[in-house]
């Protein structure tokens, strides 16, 4: 393969655990950004601070060297954070409430930037600091963009694929009742079938969002208002609720998050796993894999093709206080640039926003999942995009695992779940 993955590169839904005691407290006067602090220091150059979570892959402090040695008068100062994302997003609620600009150039995780952007803490990326999309895949711009207006330039990209057994499914499903239907082929050797991120966790939000997004629902409309008490949505939380319990899904599997997954998987203890790309390399290089050789890739399955897989990756916002808004401009576009996502993509696997370097032949040799990765972004649904994303998910998990674990109906659970997701936007 050539490409390692650091073990310290956390999945990206494990990435997106949110702190979720925080509420939507405090700073700001709403998106839409025209006047007040974004319309200042639009022309102003100099040093800037650029912010994001632990850079485990060394991918950050190079490009950073890079652009300082053809920057001298506008150095870029990297700080950085822990690798928790419940601690990103404290930090950063932090500074931008304090409106002292220390943060100039910040990475966002896509769940986040709806609420950001509405408490005015984001300079709309329009106009005069309007940054070229050309060629991004249209969901990572989709997850940057609030009330319809670019606040953040998209990084980095993620979406959920289907590691399988090829030595006992050579054809992967193409269809989640196509799935379920192979199911006794695990059962007669001995293994559990289907797993994915069923923990009481953002996992868990990524994992129904996408069950209730395939079978056709959507958990929130443009406006941010609950749409989960609808048959489709129901539809697919039943489809997790009847997997897990007809033992399809194993017992067990209400614990997992992406590592323990992962770690049944390569044991040879799973048959089909629901994961980000992450586990590829490790799969393939890990000495205690049992399944180097025997297991192949496929997109998520879907009704009736490809599932909608959720949405993950960063994407790079400037705050609205910055003191040097055209640097920081010309920093975003380096960063977002085409060749910079080869760099993430080749030293620390992270997924291209570009499309065409999904079919680049030097990256696919290195990166062989990437044709399926595609697949599953082009047909990616970010999560609910909404300045309550914190309370948001937390209706999710607890509904959606009362309904798993079976002490809620999926009827009563998505009766109660739309009414916590309207009750969070509404205060």
């Amino acid at each position: 393969m050539g490409i390692k993955i650091s073990r310290m590169y956390v999945p990206m839904a494990a990435a997106a655990t949110l702190a979720l005691a925080l509420t939507a407290c405090g700073g700001g006067t709403g998106g839409g950004g025209g006047g007040g602090a974004a319309s200042e220091n639009l022309d102003s150059r100099g040093p800037i601070t650029y912010v994001q979570g632990k850079d485990n892959s060394d991918v950050i402090r190079p490009l950073v060297d890079k652009w300082n040695a053809a920057h001298p008068d506008e150095k870029v100062t990297f700080n950085e954070q822990s690798d928790k994302a419940d601690q990103q997003h404290d930090d950063l609620v932090q500074r931008f409430q304090a409106k002292n600009g220390d943060y100039d150039v910040a990475s966002v995780d896509v769940v986040w930037t709806a609420e950001f952007a509405a408490k005015g803490w984001l300079q709309p990326l329009k106009d005069k600091m309007a940054v070229d999309t050309t060629g991004f895949l249209p969901a990572t711009v989709a997850a940057a963009t609030y009330k319809d207006t670019l606040y953040a330039a998209p990084q980095t990209s993620d979406g959920g694929i289907l590691y399988y057994r090829k030595d006992l499914v050579p054809t992967p499903p193409k269809t989640w009742d196509e799935m379920m239907g192979m199911c006794p082929i695990a059962k007669a050797k001995g293994i559990d079938c289907y797993a994915g991120q069923m923990a009481q966790y953002e996992g868990l939000t990524v994992n129904v969002a996408e069950a209730i997004n395939t079978a056709g629902g959507t958990v929130v409309d443009k406006d941010g208002k609950a749409t989960v008490d609808t048959a489709d949505a129901k539809a697919g939380l039943n489809n997790l609720v009847q997997a897990y319990k007809d033992g399809n899904i194993p017992k067990q599997a209400v614990t997992y998050q992406e590592e323990q997954g992962r770690a049944s998987f390569q044991d040879g203890k799973l048959m089909f796993l629901r994961n980000w790309p992450y586990v590829y390399n490790l799969a393939k290089t890990d000495g205690s894999s049992k399944v180097k050789d025997t297991f192949g890739i496929a997109p998520l399955p879907g009704k009736t093709g490809p599932g909608a897989s959720s949405l993950g990756g960063h994407s790079l916002a400037v705050s609205v206080d910055s003191k040097h808004k055209a640097t920081a401009k010309d920093f975003v576009a380096f960063m977002t640039s085409a060749e910079t996502q080869k760099f993430y993509a080749t030293q620390g696997s992270l997924a291209p926003v570009t499309e065409s370097l999904y079919t680049d032949a030097a990256l696919v040799e290195k990166l062989p999942y990437l044709p399926v990765l595609l697949t599953s972004i082009q047909n990616a649904v970010p999560r609910p995009v909404t300045p309550f994303y914190p309370a948001v998910t937390l209706a999710i998990q607890q509904n959606s695992f009362a309904a798993i674990s079976g002490t809620k109906s999926v009827d009563q659970a998505m009766t109660d779940m739309q009414a916590a997701i309207n009750a969070a936007g509404a205060k």
